[in-house]
């Protein structure tokens, strides 16, 4: 059956997209968060978040957690394809891992406003438990870390206050128990 031109067929049931956090051991050396990101770009996979950074000095390891959406199957050749990676050392699935993951995420969140609004957002910031980290007579910046959907719910309601900018971290994620992921 041909599909007109710029309609996406519709998903079976079994083809519904899903999040998935993937955490990667990679060597920390010069190109490999490009071959990586590579992957994702030329096979046209989507990157909803991204973070890395040297997590075994000694062994001069990274941690890379991608945050990606994707039909399983597409999730599954995401994660062959990572692990064929020369640079790879392990890929865990954090979304299916039979452990529990941890996932955070970390924001800077400034807002200008004065008098009740000023009021507001201070009372907001508490409420969320974020930590005021800078404060002028007109503008607040306000460190917020929790879950994406937490972090997402402060800055709408910020947004009510006098938002002005938003910098956030993207996920970092580890898996509960004892074990390495």
């Amino acid at each position: 059956m041909n599909q007109p031109i710029g309609i996406a067929p519709a998903l079976r049931p079994e083809e519904a997209q899903e999040r998935h956090t993937l955490s990667v051991l990679v060597d920390n050396e010069p190109g490999v968060l490009a071959r990586v990101i590579g992957l994702f770009s030329g096979r046209g996979y989507n990157i909803d978040s991204l973070t890395v950074s040297e997590t075994e000095h000694e062994r001069s390891l990274s941690r890379i957690t991608i945050v990606t959406t994707g039909t399983p199957m597409v999730v599954e050749q995401i994660k062959h394809q990572l692990a064929r990676l020369v640079p790879v050392h392990r890929v865990a699935d954090l979304t299916t891992d039979s452990r529990d993951a941890i996932e955070r995420e970390l924001a800077l969140v400034k807002v200008s406003g004065r008098g009740e609004q000023r009021l507001e957002a201070l009372r907001l910031a508490q409420a969320f438990d974020a930590n005021t980290i800078d404060a002028t007579l007109e503008s607040f910046v306000f460190e917020v870390t929790g879950a994406t959907a937490d972090i997402e719910r402060f800055v709408r309601l910020m947004a009510s206050v006098g938002l002005v900018e938003v910098s956030r971290t993207g996920i970092a994620a580890i898996t509960r128990g004892s074990e390495a992921t």
